[in-house]
């Protein structure tokens, strides 16, 4: 989640992020606002409907199996050198700004379709993660909001996650509480080392928000998600491994402090007050 101009603190096993107190000194606007353009030329007014009241929409693929797989293999390279180089399986993260492959997913049509009538005409790709739980892994991630991780304003930013593996509820999938994204940001409590918690947050008494709803996804299909909505997944117990990439996109009218601006690439439209870097395409693929 981060960028070498950003001033951070490691979260145990996690990308860095930027400290409490920085967040604490960006001025924020976390409530949920309905998004959906006039004409959406991909989501229906039902989906668009759904989304506004749930805060989510699932189950659209993307790549067809043999993209996927080849999708896979790509990320079994990245995720050997990784951990050749010491690192661990949550360690790939804002991987468009060093590999043109995933840089160029963030312009996939059939992903940014469904963005785009979210969002607006103009929009910015900011964010890519890698999340993989390794067969028995051990490690949760908690009920958390992303938005209440990155210092940007207004809260009008989406995350796609692409299954990179197969994901169930077996080995580990999301799971989303639906309309939990209407309530703001909801209060949270440093994790503790015992939890063994991937985030260095966690939401308690979550049933309080709703019913929580795995969200099962092929390889090749992605999820959207508020950037307000509650989500997690369990330890992943299985022999199975789970990886996704999660690509994070926002309205060009979204301001980024912490020097995030950085990360922003314009994959759709303009940005009229140039305040995203809009870095070119790394050779490296």
């Amino acid at each position: 989640m981060s960028d070498p101009a950003e001033k951070s603190t490691p979260a145990p096993g996690f990308a860095v992020i930027p400290a409490r107190e920085e967040l604490d000194s960006v001025e924020r606007t976390l409530s949920f606002v309905p998004l959906g353009r006039p004409e959406p030329q991909v989501l229906s007014p039902v989906q668009l409907d759904q989304f506004n009241r749930e805060g989510y929409l699932k189950g659209f693929r993307v790549l067809e199996p043999t993209e996927a797989d080849d999708l896979r293999a790509y990320f079994d390279v990245l995720l050997a050198e990784a951990t050749a180089a010491g690192k661990d399986s949550y360690s790939l993260s804002t991987v468009h700004l060093a590999h043109g492959r995933v840089y160029d997913l963030l312009s996939h049509p059939a992903i940014l379709g469904p963005v785009r009538d979210l969002l607006g005409e103009d929009v910015i790709g900011w964010g890519s993660h890698f999340f993989c739980k390794m067969p028995r892994d051990g490690r949760a991630v908690s009920w958390h909001q992303d938005a209440t991780y990155w210092p940007l304003s207004p809260s009008r930013t989406v995350t796609v996650w692409l299954a990179i593996d197969q994901a169930s509820v077996e080995n580990a999938c999301m799971s989303f509480i639906p309309g939990s994204h209407l309530r703001g940001e909801i209060p949270w409590r440093p994790s503790r080392p015992e939890e063994e918690n991937v985030l260095d947050q966690t939401v308690e008494d979550v049933e309080q928000y709703g019913e929580p709803v795995p969200v099962e996804l092929e390889a090749g299909e992605i999820s959207i998600h508020s950037d307000l909505l509650l989500h997690s997944s369990p330890a992943n117990h299985s022999d199975r491994r789970r990886c996704g990439l999660t690509l994070r996109y926002c309205a060009a009218e979204v301001r980024a402090g912490l020097g995030w601006n950085a990360k922003g690439v314009v994959v759709s439209g303009h940005d009229a007050g140039s305040h995203w870097a809009n870095p070119p395409r790394p050779a490296l693929d």
